[in-house]
């Protein structure tokens, strides 16, 4: 599948950067047009050209660069897909020279101004945002040196017919339970519990390139499914590259999710969350969706199992261990 188109790359990639694509865009061919010229006369491809068109009337207009606001009533979500980024706070990511995607993504949806992480290191927080709970885990060690027996967000989507994938990155085999390169198994929660081990090797796969992997795929060809958890490599997550390296590549990713037939159609969430940070561990969580206001913020705390607790009402499963009290996330951005 080629990438989407310049203008799509362009405008979801923020303001701040919109002259330097519009330089670009006078040296494409007259065919692609102008960003301006073209969101609202274009209507949404199927993924491939023999394919009849799959977007209804009423969501002709969006494009990859409103991907909020654009339903005043709330859809049902059918998908919901989370990516999580690594090791900043809310200050040292939004509103800052180094993220301009991020901060301009912000405005354009959703973002929650007092988002707390559970605890320290990343490992602990990725078993809490998935399993509603620590599991007594305090360190980053392995799989096999932290086999979790207990329930998570993936077990109760497939006791209840729905499905899960995990996208890892740069993770050499499905289901890779060893650190390797720049794939962490600490970031990739599914390889850690015991009770989907069996479908782990089917549903927790290699991400691919951005233009044409397993992720990629699902999106265009209407395969996504109802869950889907996105581990950038070590290095497109900010992890062990600078902040900016992350927002690109966040940048890159996201114009490809929402140009995508399967946001496009209105029945998917996405957030961005970051899995911990410094400042008081207050991290950002950006809400994307067809249905939240643009510019929506919300100061109400909320933290990694009000994620867990809002995905679960969202998909109808319900909810687990300290995602039961957890503060709900569907009023405050009318998901």
């Amino acid at each position: 599948m080629s990438r989407p188109p310049l203008w799509a790359l362009c405008l979801v990639a923020g303001l701040g950067v919109l002259s330097a694509c519009n330089a670009a865009a006078a040296s494409h061919p007259p065919g692609m047009g102008t960003a301006a010229s073209s969101l609202e006369s274009r209507p949404a491809r199927s993924p491939s050209a023999s394919q009849p068109e799959t977007s209804p009337p009423t969501v002709r207009a969006v494009s990859a660069g409103r991907p909020c606001g654009y339903r005043v009533a709330k859809p049902s979500y059918g998908h919901v897909m989370w990516v999580f980024m690594e090791n900043e706070s809310l200050v040292s990511i939004i509103g800052t020279p180094s993220s301009p995607y991020a901060t301009e993504l912000a405005r354009r949806c959703g973002l929650a101004t007092d988002y707390s992480a559970i605890t320290h290191p990343s490992l602990p927080n990725y078993l809490a945002v998935t399993g509603g709970t620590t599991f007594g885990v305090s360190d980053d060690g392995e799989p096999s040196t932290h086999p979790i027996a207990g329930a998570s967000i993936f077990s109760e989507l497939a006791a209840r017919g729905l499905t899960w994938r995990s996208y890892a990155e740069s993770m050499p085999t499905a289901c890779d339970t060893v650190t390797s390169g720049l794939y962490a198994a600490r970031h990739n929660p599914a390889v850690y519990y015991t009770a989907i081990r069996s479908a782990c090797a089917r549903d927790d796969l290699p991400m691919g390139s951005l233009e044409g992997g397993a992720l990629h795929g699902a999106l265009y060809a209407g395969k996504l499914a109802n869950f889907v958890f996105v581990t950038p490599n070590v290095c497109d997550d900010a992890h062990s590259c600078p902040v900016g390296h992350g927002d690109q590549w966040l940048a890159q990713f996201l114009a490809i999710v929402f140009a995508s037939p399967t946001y496009r159609l209105g029945h998917m969430a996405v957030f961005i969350v970051w899995d911990e940070g410094n400042l008081n561990n207050v991290v950002p969580a950006i809400v994307a969706a067809p249905s939240v206001p643009s510019g929506t913020r919300s100061a109400a705390y909320f933290n990694h199992y009000s994620l867990l607790r809002t995905t679960e009402q969202l998909l109808g499963v319900a909810p687990i261990a300290n995602a039961v009290k957890a503060s709900s996330m569907l009023a405050a951005f009318h998901l």
